[in-house]
Formats: C-alpha cells, sequence, structure tokens
C-alpha cells in the first residue's frame, strides 16, 4: 500500500498553549485512518493544520511531495485534500442541490460532475429526495450527509472528516459510519477525526490515539479496538 500523505513533527500553537506537540504519522491511499481520544487533546487542531485553517508552528504536511503547509488553504483543497469541518458549515439559505454543486466549483469535467451527483444521490437517498429544499430545512443529520455529500463533489484525493458523529442518534451514526465505508471501497483515501472510538476503530484500516496533544498509540484499527489500554480508557472497559 503506498503512502499518500506524512504528517512529520507537526506542531500548533494557539498563543502559547502548544496543542500539537509535534505528531508524526501517515495515510496509506486507499485506507480509513483514524485518529482517536479524548474531546480536548488536539484532534481538530491538527486537522485544521493539514487543511491550512491553522498555521503550523513547525512540522510539515507532504501530499506525495507536496509540502501543504506552504499552500493557502483554496491550494490545498485543488490539491485534493477536502475537509468536511466539525459543524458542519453547510450553506442553509441555498437548496440541497446548491450546496453540492457548490462542492464541486473547482472541477470543469461537467459530464463527471453530473455522473458523481447521481452517485452521491445513490449514497444518499434523502438529498434526492429533498435536493430542491433549503438546506436549512434538514435534520442534523442530512446536514452532515450534505457536509459529507458536498466534500466529495469536489472530488478529492484525501477527505478529512472531523467528528462526523457528533450530536447524531445512534442510528444516523451508524448510517454515516456505513456510507463512509462505501465511499471508501471506491479507493478514496479517509482520514477520520472521532470522539466515537468505538465506531471509528471498527472501520479504520490503520489508527492513532491522540492524549493531551501527542501521539500514545499506533495500529491497526482492530489491534487497538482490543488493545486494553484504549478498552479502559476509551471503551467502558
Amino acid at each position: 500500500m503506498s503512502e499518500i500523505l506524512r504528517i512529520t513533527d507537526l506542531a500548533v500553537s494557539y498563543g502559547h498553549i502548544e496543542a500539537v506537540k509535534g505528531i508524526d504519522l501517515s495515510l496509506n491511499e486507499g485506507e480509513i485512518t483514524a485518529l482517536v481520544g479524548a474531546n480536548g487533546a488536539g484532534k481538530s487542531t491538527a486537522l485544521l493544520a493539514i487543511s491550512g485553517l491553522l498555521k503550523a508552528v513547525r512540522g510539515q504536511v507532504m501530499l506525495e511531495g507536496v509540502d501543504l503547509t506552504k499552500l493557502s488553504p483554496h491550494r490545498i483543497v485543488r490539491s485534493g485534500v477536502v475537509q468536511v469541518a466539525e459543524g458542519r458549515a453547510i450553506l442553509t439559505t441555498l437548496t440541497v442541490r446548491e450546496n453540492l454543486e457548490l462542492g464541486a466549483y473547482t472541477r470543469r469535467d461537467k459530464a463527471q460532475v453530473a455522473r458523481d451527483l447521481d452517485w452521491v444521490y445513490a449514497l444518499f437517498p434523502v438529498l434526492k429526495s429533498r435536493a430542491n429544499g433549503l438546506a436549512g430545512n434538514l435534520s442534523g443529520g442530512e446536514q452532515q450527509m450534505l457536509a459529507i455529500a458536498r466534500a466529495i463533489m469536489a472530488k478529492p484525493r484525501v477527505l478529512l472528516l472531523d467528528e462526523p458523529s457528533m450530536g447524531l442518534a445512534p442510528l444516523l451514526v451508524q448510517e454515516i459510519f456505513r456510507v463512509l465505508k462505501e465511499i471508501n471501497r471506491t479507493g478514496l483515501t479517509i482520514f477520520l477525526v472521532e470522539q466515537n472510538v468505538r465506531q471509528a476503530l471498527r472501520i479504520a484500516q490503520r489508527g492513532y490515539v491522540l492524549e493531551t496533544g501527542r501521539i500514545v498509540l499506533a495500529d491497526t484499527g482492530a489491534n487497538l479496538l482490543h488493545n486494553p489500554k484504549v478498552i479502559d480508557a476509551y471503551l467502558g472497559g
């Protein structure tokens, strides 16, 4: 499996507080990699630094030889790294379809965009049925589906997901993770940041555990799911 993204000694600070303390991790192409840990561990901060929305104090984020830390956020998106932010950030006064079309704004391959829109509707049938309705009228779970679908429309090489299960009912959480597995089966590389450790490690080929800004464990998702330290700390051991 070839490496698509490597993070080396990444550190991010808020003022004098170092929230991410020099982490190293890598993503293999076509895999789901999970970054898990408690609230406040620095997971979302790390993701924002990869996206360029927070400037790293030091370190590198390399996408197949390209240093993303030197690029602006919109150029990072154009390079193929797209983030679904915590809180979804959908445009509530636009229709569902308009949100999806905006996801593809950097693309010129109109025929393929239309095919991808059909695929997204197949993944999320509720979005097709609500395509002409305002996105603001969707439920929280439907808005999360729209946020993921909009990111897919950008045709990313790496999809970054920040807490996609947050605030959702258990059945919707199951549905979101089912769809992520289906998306991954098409070959899309996914980097999943999650507090829901059990669900994340169930679908991830590889996982990292972050505690107070440092990587403390790294292994396959299956091994981490059965690791006594992970069970005691996160799974109600």
